[in-house]
């Protein structure tokens, strides 16, 4: 199958091109100004290298799948349009009440520790543009209040006139029973009409969101409504660009909860955390061709560091309380971490600390870029120290198609941290990345010891342009890093590598073991109900989308938790329907399993009976996924592949010491290089320090000990 890969950055732009048979990679620095100018140019690449223009590329193209930061980069700039909410009358200030973490959801821990400058975050909806009607469905699904239209049609003109340029409805219980939600809609047609100029987009929350949870699908609603439009304008360009050029199948999104639906069919607020959860699913892809049940991914990149664990041959690890920026949202997000450390990420002598170095969040980013970039950056950043270190070589950054200023980088560094510290260059340019390097290990520690697993049972995966520059400062107890030739791109390599999979949620409250007397529940028709009307959905939309249905697999997955409990564990079920007690049992024994694992086997409750909270169905259309062939082992001796020398400083030795440089494409498999050492890839640099190996194994990986 011939696929493109894409994943946007925050720096570059990276592609991942599988044509008759050959896998390519390439990187363009990504045009923030115009995210479809460098998805159009990274795919130019791709085409050249294969002697190809893109008109030539795209009509052969079978799939292509893109993850972005397009959400996250439109809702730090808060620059969506002005909404109107619509909600249940007296219910219009809970989203503002939020909940008592809403003052630190989405906060760092320096933050959070600072209490003096705590504060809520600013809403996205002002109080002013939220209305509450006449209307009121229990929690049953019945309707105990009818709608008031004439009240409705009074509100949505008063939301209009204040200057609403879209609506999010969000009626109490409006999930179970979608009648007062879906009317709202149409009244609201029916006053602006989709053919006027003025259109009014609605977003109704129970058909983002179908499970319980009035504030989490509320803000889930409002996201989607509030970066929508954005997205639309990004996307239709990349759109119409593929059309004109040929391509005719779909294009799909990477979704924050492992899946991939056709940009048609996804909403904004499922795209949030793409790029770093497509490298996890690539990374477990790997795993299980090398037989690895444990590992840690990492991908640094020009803006952020991101960590993500593969655990026991599983990525079912999902965020308890999801957060997309400052909100707490009800949708399925895997879980991974992000911190703002990456090769662009500023340091900076923080004046409040007494001129303490700080490293990030902040970044440069591709324009202008770190100082040595030359494009008009004066900020010292990671990727400035790298450079004066002489890690970086300046001619050969990025393959030699970005030439590097060292002059720029040694005055940037000089002027913003050596001077105030009192310090030379060198020394303030050692510490820039000690710091760095000890925040990326700060995170992979605390996202494994919190878990309740050791660093010493992983073994660490390298990704990002920036990654192999820095595992040597970063890996801790991990022994092993493994570092891939595709590592600059490891995202979109992990796009490449994922099936085509929907997911549908519903919440639906089942007693499995009764409080007591742990007698099994009798409610097969209401759980295999719920099942089938979900599996009724998915198939719908399987057949919309032109996919295969009866190749499609589909995976149940259950929010259970014990009574008298608060903890839910999300279980994969072992069966699709009830039929029995021993099918109850069955169960409760996943549950059981699952649960011990996460939190402790001396929690575990039965006693207190076991309740299903929510059903989580994923249907999944597999693709054809990217081999690793072993190729033959040769010599130990890394010399066909020495290139030169050139001084870099080893904190070990305290100086600069005169160092072989190897060329990472001529390594062989069975090639050993001893540290100290570098190796220059076209999109990355590997730093080997003594007493660490670089071993190129059977399938041409990296693996980094010692």
């Amino acid at each position: 199958m011939n696929s493109i890969d894409i994943d946007v950055g925050g720096t570059f732009t990276d592609l991942v091109l599988n044509f008759g048979g050959k896998t390519l990679i390439k990187k363009v620095p990504t045009t923030p100004y115009d995210l479809s100018v460098c998805f159009s140019r990274v795919i130019e690449e791709g085409a050249s290298a294969l002697s190809l223009k893109m008109v030539e590329l795209l009509p052969s193209i079978d799939m292509i799948r893109y993850s972005t930061t397009i959400a996250m980069n439109r809702l730090i700039e808060r620059k969506g349009p002005r909404l109107g909410l619509i909600t249940t009358e007296g219910h219009e200030d809970v989203v503002l009440i939020g909940r008592g973490a809403q003052w630190i959801d989405g906060t760092r821990v320096a933050e959070r520790r600072n209490l003096a400058i705590q504060k809520k975050p600013e809403p996205l909806i002002p109080r002013d543009m939220i209305v509450g009607v006449k209307e009121r469905i229990d929690s049953r699904g019945s309707v105990v209040r009818v709608l008031d239209e004439n009240d409705l049609r009074r509100k949505v003109r008063y939301l209009v006139n204040r200057g609403a340029r879209g609506f999010v409805v969000s009626l109490l219980w409006g999930f179970l029973n979608p009648a007062h939600e879906k009317r709202v809609k149409e009244i609201i047609r029916d006053e602006y009409k989709e053919f006027h100029i003025g259109y009014l987009p609605v977003v109704l929350a129970g058909q983002v969101v179908g499970k319980l949870g009035e504030y989490e699908r509320t803000l889930a609603a409002i996201l989607d409504a509030y970066l929508q439009r954005s997205m639309q304008i990004e996307l239709s360009a990349m759109w119409d660009k593929l059309r004109e050029r040929g391509y005719k199948k779909p294009l799909l999104m990477i979704q924050s909860s492992g899946g991939i639906a056709e940009v048609f069919r996804t909403t904004a607020s499922r795209t949030f955390n793409s790029g770093p959860v497509s490298g996890l699913m690539g990374a477990h892809h790997v795993a299980k061709t090398l037989g690895y049940q444990n590992v840690i991914m990492t991908d640094m990149g020009g803006t952020s560091f991101d960590v993500g664990l593969v655990v026991k041959d599983s990525v079912r690890s999902y965020d308890f309380r999801p957060i997309i920026d400052k909100w707490m949202v009800g949708i399925t997000m895997i879980k991974t971490l992000s911190i703002g450390a990456g090769g662009g990420s500023i340091a900076w002598p923080n004046k409040l600390l007494q001129n303490q170095l700080q490293v990030g969040p902040k970044s440069a980013g591709s324009m202008p870029g770190p100082a040595c970039f030359n494009r008009g950056g004066k900020e010292p950043t990671v990727t400035d120290a790298d450079v004066v270190l002489g890690y970086i070589n300046p001619e050969y950054y990025f393959g030699g198609r970005i030439r590097l200023n060292k002059n720029a980088a040694v005055q940037a560094i000089r002027d913003k941290i050596a001077k105030p510290l009192g310090i030379d260059s060198e020394r303030a340019a050692e510490v820039i990345r000690k710091i760095v390097n000890g925040n990326m290990a700060s995170a992979i520690m605390k996202e494994v010891h919190l878990r309740g697993y050791s660093p010493e049972d992983f073994v660490l995966f390298v990704g990002g342009g920036a990654g192999a520059t820095h595992v040597e400062g970063y890996k801790g107890d991990v022994g092993k890093a493994v570092v891939f030739h595709f590592s600059p791109v490891f995202c979109a390599f992990g796009s490449s590598t994922m099936d085509i999979m929907h997911v549908y949620e519903a919440s639906k409250k089942i007693t499995l073991l009764e409080p007591g007397t742990q007698k099994p529940t009798e409610e097969f028709s209401t759980f295999n109900g719920t099942v089938e009307n979900l599996m009724e959905q998915a198939k719908r939309d399987l057949l919309a989308d032109g996919l295969d249905i009866p190749g499609a697999a589909f995976v149940l997955e259950l929010d259970m938790l014990y009574g008298g409990q608060f903890h839910v564990k999300r279980t994969l079920s072992p069966l699709l329907a009830l039929c029995g007690q021993e099918d109850v049992h069955a169960l409760c024994a996943a549950f059981e399993k699952e649960f011990s694992e996460a939190f402790s086997p001396f929690v575990v409750n039965p006693e207190g009976g076991v309740f299903i909270e929510s059903f989580i169905l994923k249907a999944i259309v597999p693709t054809k996924k990217v081999e690793m062939p072993r190729m033959k082992v040769e010599g130990s001796d890394p010399g066909g592949a020495r290139k030169g020398q050139r001084p870099v400083f080893w904190p070990e030795a305290r100086s600069f010491k005169t160092t072989p440089i190897y060329a990472y494409e001529s390594l062989r498999p069975g090639n050993v290089i001893e540290g100290p050492a570098v190796v220059e890839g076209e999109y990355t640099t590997l730093v080997v320090p003594s007493p660490m190996t670089f071993t190129v194994d059977e399938r041409g990986l990296g693996i980094l000990e010692g």
